[in-house]
């Protein structure tokens, strides 16, 4: 198969489980083949776990859930150095970061020092514990999950945290046509386990590969590099986007074009894109109401700042 046939086998199998969000399916997508991580900002019930255990399914590889909570340790995700009592030696013992897809579910319901144990994971796709570091399996992809309506015990993901996911995501909630659906099929109780693998990891490392592959003109560069200019100049946004920021829009739209069979990423899909890749990276002037309510104004500012940016011809 050439590679947009592997793309849409990819999506059409997870399509089975995650009924009428071809949207999400896509952006999944394509965040796996930009080899970045996702933040889902929804609330409880709406497929956020379902969604990556039916990726991990699709691409026959380990999944790891985690669940966050206020007790959960570093050494609880990372892994622990045990002493082996016949060996006389200490034996390492990897946690459950070690995994494809890992899950962290409810991220912002640990505290910061434990968040922050996923940074080096995440950027460097390795993990130091006791001085020894570790390589993670390739691919790899954080999914992590988040409630936007709930504050009683959570501690709200740092900015630090926040710019080393490619993008944030909402699911929403399914037209009654799907959810009937979803009602309909075998209460299973995990709906991904009936999927069949239809990729190899080593097919998903080549995609990867070829998404570096696709082609960006310099017109679309300098807009885009227009529109992250734009955000650091605007009277609404406290923050611009970072450098981090403009190679996650850059390499998105690669993947994007590459999930629509296209050798070359238009300026729709810069536009389409940006409210997910840099929305979560900018903090406002005015943060009053919940996280939800500042996560949708954030991407309402970014479109307001795509929208003011000509289009090169």
């Amino acid at each position: 198969m050439d590679a947009g046939h592997k793309i849409q086998a990819l999506r059409s199998n997870i399509e089975r489980v995650i009924k009428g969000k071809p949207a999400v399916v896509e952006m999944a997508a394509v965040a796996l083949l930009a080899r970045g991580h996702l933040l889902i900002e929804d609330v409880p019930g709406v497929g956020k776990t379902t969604l990556a255990h039916s990726l991990a399914r699709s691409l026959g590889c380990s999944f790891r859930r985690i669940q966050f909570t206020s007790d959960l340790l570093p050494a609880d995700i990372l892994g622990v150095s045990v002493f082996h009592q016949q060996k006389q030696s200490f034996e390492f013992k990897p946690g459950p970061v070690f995994a494809h897809i890992v899950l962290a579910d409810e991220i912002n319901r640990t505290t910061p020092k434990t968040q922050s144990s996923l940074l080096e994971a995440m950027n460097d796709a390795q993990v130091s514990v006791d001085s020894q570091t570790y390589p993670l399996p390739q691919p790899f992809m954080v999914i992590a999950t988040q409630n936007p309506w709930e504050y009683h015990g959570t501690f709200p993901l740092p900015e630090s945290q926040l710019d080393r996911f490619l993008m944030r995501i909402r699911i929403g909630y399914p037209d009654p046509a799907d959810e009937k659906k979803v009602l309909d099929r075998p209460q299973l109780l995990h709906p991904a386990d009936e999927l069949e693998p239809v990729l190899t990891t080593q097919e998903v490392l080549d995609l990867q590969e070829r998404v570096e592959k696709v082609r960006l003109d310099d017109s679309l560069m300098e807009y885009l590099l227009a529109i992250i200019a734009a955000t650091r100049r605007s009277g609404l946004l406290m923050l611009g986007v970072s450098p981090r920021g403009a190679m996650a829009l850059h390499k998105t739209a690669k993947a994007l074009a590459l999930v629509r069979q296209r050798e070359y990423c238009l300026p729709d899909d810069i536009k389409e894109l940006a409210p997910l890749v840099l929305a979560h990276r900018v903090m406002l002037k005015t943060s009053q109401g919940t996280r939800g309510h500042r996560s949708e104004e954030a991407e309402r500012v970014i479109q307001e700042v795509v929208e003011s940016v000509p289009v090169p011809l």
